[in-house]
């Protein structure tokens, strides 16, 4: 057995097929595994190695498009074996471990319900494989609110030390979401003008065009404010409104995030109806063609929110009164995910006749990746009616800029790599999930208090009309 060995549960999934293996291919075809490294597959499903190495071939030439390669493949397929393995069962165990044996440093990444996680944790430290310097990765969600997420915490714990559990948020794999460290961090231009003084505020959208699809039962138990807004968005919340930290060092970051979700401040009383918004969607026409309403999807009767706006605010020094505005949803009309910050108007504008707009920093994670940055400039011109101004947009396109990246990455690649590696800067430490559960937890229990239903908003729109007055009042408007 080679020095390090991944340990893939769930290994039949859905994710483990469509992100997973292919990551670990494409690390495979870039020279990035260790040399050696094992990778064993297990679930409850009974097959051999060989009939688990076609599923995988499958979806990793689905995946790989125009980047399959016969030799990369044999090589990454040489490194994998399936055991079969149930998560309740913890004799089954046995098997996983003979796999491993040898191994001086396993991880294991579990692809399963986070409902199995304890008895899997369990069954790893029966079996003794839990010692040296082994570690786990798990999905969210880690629980559905506070109470749920601390259990799940603490059977991590019992099994692995904090420095060995890995919490994975694909997003904060993504490049565009690291480049936000360096765009804030390594360039003097931003740095002075990061503030209440020079921001009015700052937008944060992810938006998604699909509806829940085969999701469903999942979906309708989480809703977008716990599904997306308590680990997607308030991760790039924290991203934009941290501290410059001391160094890139693991704690040192997460330090700074921590800070930034203990400064949020509750949302609560009279503030739900004036900074919250619920929606769930109805029949409504998206790409052209009439789609069916949430309640249609899931076949019964719901009060789960499909689309969620928040205006958020962060009581520190550098960001009182400075609102950051949050909006996610599904069947929304298009698939987008965006940060906008809007800068200040200037003061006095000695060009008249002119309508100065503020500058806009733009910064795009999908679909494309890339940075605007909206400025006024001088209209070419022999008027001598005065100087006619216009905005324009200064624009840095991640693919243009770097085009030898022929493909588009997949999140999971830096973040299994991190793994490997046994850095945990890009992965959410306890207290971090536990700051955010409990302000999403203040929302979410004012609304049972007050009865808040999700308001109906048709199929590709911006959501209900609550989501435009959430910004009006306070004198903005949404950057679709």
């Amino acid at each position: 057995m080679a020095k390090t060995a991944m340990a893939i549960l769930g290994a039949t999934g859905d994710l483990a097929l469509r992100m997973l293996f292919p990551s670990l291919y494409f690390l495979e075809l870039d020279g990035l595994l260790p040399e050696g490294m094992a990778i064993v597959g297990g679930s409850r499903t009974e097959t051999d190695t060989a009939g688990f190495l076609a599923k995988v071939e499958t979806s990793v030439r689905e995946r790989s498009e125009g980047f399959f390669r016969d030799d990369c493949w044999k090589r990454l397929a040489d490194r994998i074996t399936y055991v079969s393995v149930d998560a309740s069962q913890a004799p089954s165990f046995k098997a996983l471990a003979a796999a491993l044996a040898g191994a001086e440093e396993v991880v294991f990444y579990l692809s399963t319900s986070p409902s199995l996680y304890a008895a899997t944790c369990a069954a790893l430290t029966v079996h003794g494989l839990t010692g040296g310097k082994n570690r786990i990765v798990v999905e969210k969600p880690i629980g559905r609110d506070l109470k749920s997420s601390a259990a799940i915490n603490d059977a991590l714990g019992s099994a692995f030390s904090e420095d060995r559990i890995f919490r994975i948020d694909h997003y904060l794999g993504k490049e565009a979401v690291q480049n936000l460290l360096a765009l804030r961090f390594a360039n003097t231009l931003f740095e002075p003008l990061w503030n209440k003084v020079s921001i009015d505020h700052v937008q944060i959208t992810v938006a998604e065009s699909v509806g829940v699809g085969g999701r469903g039962p999942y979906y309708d138990e989480y809703g977008a404010l716990r599904d997306m807004v308590q680990n997607h968005m308030l991760q790039l919340l924290c991203l934009i409104a941290m501290e410059p930290p001391a160094s890139l060092e693991p704690e040192s970051v997460r330090n700074e995030k921590v800070k930034v979700l203990r400064s949020l401040r509750p949302i609560e009383g009279r503030e739900l109806d004036k900074r919250t918004v619920r929606g769930q969607y109805v029949r409504g026409v998206s790409d052209g063609e009439s789609v069916p309403g949430y309640l249609e999807e899931l076949g019964h009767n719901s009060e789960t929110e499909t689309f969620v706006a928040l205006a958020a605010h962060i009581d520190n020094w550098r960001w009182a009164g400075v609102p950051f505005y949050l909006r996610t949803g599904k069947r929304l009309p298009s698939k987008a995910s965006q940060i906008v910050i809007q800068f200040r108007e200037v003061p006095h504008s000695i060009f008249e006749g002119s309508d100065l707009l503020a500058n806009r920093l733009t910064i795009r994670l999908q679909p494309e990746e890339g940075i605007s940055m909206t400025l006024m400039n001088k209209t070419p011109s022999l008027d001598r009616g005065g100087m006619n101004l216009k905005p324009l947009s200064l624009n840095l396109s991640l693919i243009d800029a770097f085009p030898g990246e022929r493909r588009r990455r997949i999140a999971y690649e830096r973040l299994l790599l991190e793994v490997i590696a046994h850095n945990t800067t890009l992965f959410v430490r306890r207290d971090e999930i536990e700051a955010a559960w409990a302000w999403v937890d203040g929302i979410e229990a004012g609304w049972e208090r007050q009865g808040v239903s999700p308001a109906p908003y048709a199929a590709g729109t911006w959501g209900p009309s609550g989501a435009f007055a959430l910004t009006e009042r306070q004198g903005h408007t949404w950057y679709d």
